[in-house]
């Protein structure tokens, strides 16, 4: 008992202790003050993007203090308040809505420990109120900003300034669904420590810079939904880090190149609506980490047979569509376990389709028309039930699906049923009398008192001259 109550004694005291450690650290932050012209700068450049109404009277004490605002965050050095995340736009409920009239002050330059500066539907006039980027002053966040973004800027025009380039800390670099224009500044390539860079959804022009392929911790690259045209550069196999690579949706052409089979950690490859040509490159077979590739809209030809699909077992997604492919769809393609869309449509592909397509564990949308595939589908009924509208084999003028799927419901959408064949005893080839096909009229012969089936060939070749004299008869009477 007495060993229990001297226990429950230190405990005590150390609990005391600890609150007061915690209590006075709590006092440190609360009463920390916000330097002077740290909270001018950063009233100011607010006052630029939300107006002049605003005068953060109702912040206490300041705005890192009780009631900060939203979108602003704050770090202590030397026992001050300074900024450190400034996020403009109504990222939250309650955030700070943008004035008509955007303005970028100089005050926003002052905030020198700034590392997060994000604008999101702001700039949102592009006609009325069309907003440049700001060229100068940027180099006064050289040494601290890791994190820049503009998103969704309508009304935010001009070109990338040159000046980002000095921005060496820079991890982040969005600039996505914007009113951007002109060519991408080379010494982006600069920004070495960038992990993301985001340039997608403006309208910029030019080739992909060959620096960009410096970039060597970079982990996500899209600078999708542009007007970029040129090759892709060689130097993008530089980019051993990446893990996304989304160029869809420009005006890109030439060959795909081999260098970039070296991208050994991506996992997609998204290069759609472009106008890449020269054939699928063997170095695609090396990407083992791919889960998604998708190419489709270009016209890149060229045959599947000449890669080695096995070897990319983690695709998930393979988009080859409209792709001007040719050739057989290799049995490779059916040891994808992990494939769940496949699309080969629209293409000049030909041959037997591979049953083992049916048998992939996790498909769930198969698209092989528009094609020149031929014979019989064996698939099951229950795989077209499962599938629907989602296993597309229309417009392959030579694909059939067995008769016995006639009495069920499960049959491939747009494609016709196989014709049963007779064959004629005694003639070397199928006889068709006018514009009759005889294999395709079982009736026919029960009409005239025969069976369709067990006619030996004595009654088929009589029946045949039979018919022949009554056409020429009815020809010259």
């Amino acid at each position: 008992m007495k060993s229990f109550i001297t226990m429950s004694h230190t405990g005590f005291v150390l609990f005391i202790i600890c609150l007061g450690v915690w209590s006075n650290g709590q006092e440190d932050i609360e009463t920390a003050p916000m330097e002077k012209t740290e909270q001018e700068a950063l009233y100011s450049a607010i006052q630029g993007f939300v107006g002049k109404e605003w005068n953060g009277s109702d912040l206490y004490p300041d705005p890192c203090g009780w009631t900060p605002i939203q979108g602003v965050s704050c770090d202590l050095y030397d026992g001050f308040w300074y900024v450190s995340a400034l996020n403009i736009g109504p990222v939250h409920d309650n955030s700070l809505s943008c004035a008509p009239n955007v303005e970028f002050r100089p005050h926003l330059f002052e905030l020198k420990h700034l590392k997060v500066l994000s604008f999101f539907n702001c700039l949102i006039s592009p006609g009325r109120h069309p907003i440049p980027i700001p060229t100068a002053k940027w180099e006064k966040f050289a040494g601290n900003l890791e994190s820049l973004e503009f998103r969704s800027n309508p009304g935010l025009t001009g070109q990338i300034p040159t000046s980002f380039g000095g921005l060496i800390k820079l991890q982040s670099l969005v600039l996505s669904e914007n009113g951007l224009m002109g060519e991408l500044p080379t010494n982006i390539g600069n920004l070495i420590n960038l992990r993301r860079l985001v340039l997608a959804g403006n309208g910029f022009t030019g080739q992909i810079p060959n620096s960009f392929g410096g970039l060597n911790e970079l982990l996500i690259l899209d600078l999708s939904r542009n007007y970029l045209s040129g090759p892709l550069p060689s130097t993008l196999g530089g980019l051993i880090s990446l893990l996304k690579l989304d160029l869809s949706n420009n005006l890109l052409d030439g060959t795909l190149p081999r260098e970039i089979g070296n991208l050994k950690n991506l996992t997609l490859l998204d290069l759609r609506h472009n106008k890449l040509s020269g054939g699928l490159t063997q170095s695609l077979q090396e990407m083992g980490s791919l889960e998604e590739l998708v190419l489709s809209n270009n016209p890149i030809g060229g045959d599947l047979m000449s890669l080695e699909w096995q070897n990319m077992q983690k695709l998930v997604v393979l988009d080859l569509s409209n792709t001007s492919l040719t050739g057989k769809i290799p049995e490779s393609i059916s040891e994808l376990k992990r494939l769940r869309f496949l699309g080969l449509n629209n293409n000049n592909l030909s041959g037997d389709l591979l049953p083992k397509l049916a048998a992939l564990p996790c498909i769930s949308a198969l698209y092989l028309n528009g094609n020149n595939l031929t014979g019989e589908l064996k698939f099951s009924g229950w795989f077209y039930g499962k599938m629907g509208r989602r296993f597309g084999a229309w417009n392959n003028p030579n694909l059939c699906y067995p008769m016995e799927l006639m009495s069920t419901s499960n049959v491939p959408y747009g494609v016709k049923p196989c014709q049963q064949e007779v064959t004629f005893y005694g003639l070397d080839s199928r006889t068709k009398l006018g514009n009759w096909n005889l294999n395709q009229n079982s009736h026919f012969m029960a009409s005239l008192g025969f069976s369709s089936y067990g006619i030996d060939g004595f009654w088929w070749v009589f029946l045949v001259e039979m018919m022949m004299m009554v056409l020429v008869l009815n020809i010259f009477l």
